[in-house]
């Protein structure tokens, strides 16, 4: 994951040889280390810091990337992690990217990264106006730029005016080069995580054939079988359940602690990655999700609590909830927004 750790904090950072890097700012010490290794992050309080307190999730290390949690309480601490269990509640918003160029064409793309059309940015807008109301506080796309350009369009119409940075962590330098030095535009930050395990299905040697002439010459019945069935891949792609493995995994392994911390979380990704999530969250059968169908730029809301997702379906309109989205407390959200805002 990337260096999300420094929309919590500014600090310096310090590298020391073969052990790794360290980073010490404001009440957070957090050290990199080699792949394998535990960290333990500590909290300070009033000059005095102690790792004992709490305890935090493992940061991994690799030649070519490097992965920081937001702190999230460690499965070890049983007692305060089934207590945040039943007492947070977290959102989560879903959102396939809009009409990209290749959609407008009628190819298939897959993994080609290929940007939105006009009607593809119209369509993320109108998705951020749905959710303008809705607090988000980190948002994971793929890595594919219709999912980061999704997210972003929608971002402009968020009330609270937070601005997205996408984290990069490419190398050590470009960890360094974009870290901020303001604590006041690090509050009015939201981080954005890139991963491509939440990519599109890779399609294969079907990746920038046009879909009706690809039907007329392998008929109908099998490229149908190839885009809807769960466990038979395209040639030399993915099926829907390969898919779901890298997706799904990532999901668990890195959005889910957040949820579980009490942060709210928005994925801007695609058709296939998503239908995986969703199989995850609703408890879909096989048959089940190869059946689901996702609307470019429509959201979707789930609340995380006590351990479980509930689907709340999507906001009508930036100034209608709709008949199921808002629990009680978003509702109470926005009427705090439009206090301060009016």
């Amino acid at each position: 994951m990337a260096n999300a750790v420094l929309h919590q904090t500014v600090g310096t950072l310090q590298l020391h040889g073969s052990s790794g890097i360290h980073f010490q700012g404001g009440n957070n010490s957090v050290r990199l280390v080699p792949k394998g290794f535990k960290v333990e992050v500590g909290f300070c309080k009033r000059g005095i810091c102690s790792s004992g307190e709490k305890k935090f999730s493992i940061i991994q290390a690799s030649a070519s990337q490097t992965s920081v949690f937001y702190p999230v309480l460690s499965p070890s601490n049983n007692g305060t992690h089934e207590s945040l269990k039943k007492s947070n509640e977290a959102a989560l918003i879903l959102i396939r990217h809009g009409e990209s160029l290749w959609n407008e064409k009628n190819l298939f793309t897959g993994c080609v990264d290929v940007p939105l059309t006009k009607k593809g940015v119209e369509e993320a807008i109108e998705a951020g106006k749905r959710i303008s109301n809705i607090p988000v506080d980190m948002i994971f796309t793929s890595a594919l730029i219709r999912a980061q350009m999704t997210a972003m369009l929608a971002m402009t119409q968020q009330r609270r005016k937070k601005v997205p940075i996408i984290m990069h962590n490419e190398n050590e330098q470009a960890r360094v080069w974009s870290q901020i030095h303001s604590e006041d535009t690090i509050k009015q930050s939201i981080p954005v995580i890139a991963a491509w395990q939440l990519n599109e299905r890779m399609y294969g040697e079907l990746q920038g054939l046009n879909k009706q002439e690809t039907a007329d010459r392998f008929g109908k019945e099998k490229v149908h079988e190839w885009r809807r069935s769960y466990d038979i891949p395209p040639p030399n792609g993915e099926s829907l359940e390969m898919c779901a493995e890298r997706a799904v995994a990532y999901f668990k392994d890195e959005i889910e602690p957040q949820l579980l911390s009490g942060k709210n979380v928005m994925i801007a990704a695609h058709g296939n990655s998503l239908r995986s999530i969703i199989m995850y969250l609703d408890k879909l059968t096989s048959q089940e999700v190869i059946s689901l169908e996702l609307s470019t730029g429509i959201p979707m809301l789930y609340i995380f609590k006590e351990g479980k997702f509930i689907r709340r379906g999507s906001p009508i309109a930036p100034t209608e909830a709709g008949v199921y989205a808002y629990t009680r407390k978003l509702a109470q959200y926005r009427q705090k927004l439009d206090e301060m805002l009016h």
